[in-house]
């Protein structure tokens, strides 16, 4: 089911707010620090991610993930769907990174799974099959909600290279939010899913009110265009325009173009 998400902190919590960090996150490729923000009586646990701490991307010469994490939560908002924790870019302990509101993940939801079966039951879309084991198969399928379509159409926007299902949290109450944002917005096709379940689909209605929309406020001059401007390149902020206009052409969810590999690695 969707569900609207809870109100956000003040965006001065975290643009101004003291950053005090509380501990690392370890299994992260790139420095991920887990801190606590405070500001006029005011706390938020947060995630702060320094661009001293990126390890550079030989794909990705320009600009920073920092940058490209900022720009995918002002196209989250722009959607009006806030699917994207809020996220700021300043300045912190260890120099300019990322702050992102940290989201408490249901443990219970269940967003993906491996079936036995050869199809999908009723509630889930699949994916494609997935080595269990040396001698074994199983179908991963992902569920079929809103929330989850709306980020499909949000990454097929942002060409988001690296969809996977820990990037993928449910919040108490069950607002969907994806986070780890920072291999998108390449100028060439690099859409890397576990979201494949609608492919080839026809979008949702309300899909085509959003995106006509957001395609105005892509417009140059609008105030989305320009903060886009400070944070990606000229020919990136063209290529979102692009994808957003393609998709509203066709009407229909993207396919896998392979011309690169679908899946992300690893999958979670």
């Amino acid at each position: 089911m969707s569900s609207s998400p809870p109100p956000p902190p003040d965006a001065e919590l975290l643009a101004h707010g003291e950053l005090t960090v509380r501990g690392r996150v370890r299994e992260a490729s790139n420095a991920v620090l887990y801190c606590s923000v405070a500001y006029e009586g005011r706390e938020a646990a947060c995630v702060y991610k320094p661009v001293a701490g990126e390890q550079p991307l030989w794909d990705f010469p320009d600009g920073t993930l920092a940058q490209r994490e900022v720009a995918a939560y002002e196209i989250s908002e722009a959607t009006g769907w806030s699917l994207v924790p809020p996220t700021v870019l300043r300045d912190g302990p260890y120099g300019e990174g990322m702050v992102q509101l940290w989201i408490e993940a249901d443990p219970e939801a269940r967003l993906l799974a491996l079936t036995e079966d050869d199809e999908a039951g009723e509630g889930w879309k699949a994916v494609g099959p997935a080595q269990v084991d040396e001698d074994r198969t199983a179908l991963l399928v992902h569920a079929d909600t809103p929330d989850l379509r709306r980020l499909a159409v949000l990454d097929a926007v942002i060409n988001n290279g690296d969809r996977k299902g820990g990037h993928l949290l449910s919040a108490p109450g069950g607002h969907l939010y994806g986070i780890d944002h920072g291999v998108t917005f390449h100028v060439d096709d690099k859409l890397r899913t576990l979201l494949w379940g609608w492919a080839g689909e026809e979008l949702p209605a309300e899909t085509a009110g959003v995106l006509d929309s957001l395609g105005r406020s892509l417009a140059p001059g609008e105030p989305l265009a320009a903060r886009l401007a400070e944070l990606l390149t000229d020919a990136e902020v063209a290529a979102v325009r692009a994808r957003v206009e393609a998709l509203r052409s066709t009407g229909r969810h993207p396919e896998p173009s392979g011309q690169w590999p679908a899946i992300p690695w690893p999958p979670v």
